[in-house]
C-alpha cells in the first residue's frame, strides 16, 4: 500500500470514528426507554430495511435469534405473517423508503408494534411507528458536509449498527445467559 493510501485510510478511520462518537453523544436516550421490554415480550420480531440499512437489520435479526427469539427478515421466503403483538423493527434514513413504509403500515394494520429508526422524525415511517428513534445523521441525498463528510447515508447505517448492537448487548445482559448457551444457535451450515 502506497504512503498516500495509508494517509487517506487514516483520515477515513478518524472521520468515521469521530462522526459516530459525535452522533452517539447527540442521541436522545429517552427514545430507547422500554425498547428492550418491547423486544423481549413480542412473540415475533421482524426487521425491515432496504440496502445497507437492511443488511444491518439482518445482523440484528441474527443476534436476536442467538438469544432464542423468533426473529425474521421481511422479504425472505421463510418469513411468516406478522400478527397482533409482534414487533417490526424498521429502518429508513429518510423515513420514506416505500417498501419499509408499506411494511410498517401493514404491521400496524394487523396490530403489531413498530419501532422506527430514522433521521426524519417528521416522516411517513415515523408517523406509523409505535416508537421512533432518531439517529441524527445525514440523509442519503444530503451531499453537504454539515452533518457528515461520509458518502450517502454511511453515518446513518453505521450508527444503526452501533445502536442495534447495543440493544442486543442490553438484551443479553438482561437475559443473563452465558455465551456458551447462545453459541449452539450459531449457524453451523457455513
Amino acid at each position: 500500500m502506497a504512503h498516500e493510501d495509508l494517509v487517506f485510510l487514516s483520515i477515513g478511520l478518524d472521520t468515521v470514528l469521530k462522526e459516530n462518537t459525535q452522533l452517539v453523544e447527540l442521541l436522545n436516550r429517552t427514545q430507547f426507554e422500554g425498547l428492550t421490554d418491547l423486544i423481549r415480550t413480542a412473540p415475533g420480531v421482524f426487521v425491515a430495511g432496504a440496502g445497507r440499512s437492511g443488511l444491518v437489520l439482518k445482523m440484528t435479526a441474527m443476534r436476536l435469534m442467538h438469544l432464542g427469539m423468533a426473529a425474521h427478515v421481511v422479504g425472505e421466503t421463510t418469513t411468516p405473517a406478522i400478527g397482533a403483538g409482534d414487533l417490526l423493527i424498521a429502518a429508513s434514513g429518510s423515513g420514506t423508503t416505500p417498501s419499509v413504509v408499506r411494511s410498517a403500515a401493514k404491521s400496524r394494520e394487523v396490530g403489531a408494534n413498530v419501532v422506527a429508526f430514522t433521521t426524519a422524525e417528521d416522516s411517513a415511517l415515523a408517523d406509523l411507528a409505535t416508537r421512533v428513534v432518531v439517529l441524527p445523521a445525514a440523509q442519503k441525498q444530503d451531499h453537504g458536509t454539515t452533518v457528515s463528510h461520509q458518502y450517502s447515508g454511511s453515518l446513518f447505517e453505521q450508527s444503526l449498527l452501533l445502536v442495534t448492537d447495543a440493544l442486543f448487548h442490553a438484551l443479553w445482559q438482561i437475559d443473563g445467559s452465558p455465551a456458551e448457551e447462545l453459541w449452539p444457535r450459531h449457524a453451523n451450515l457455513e
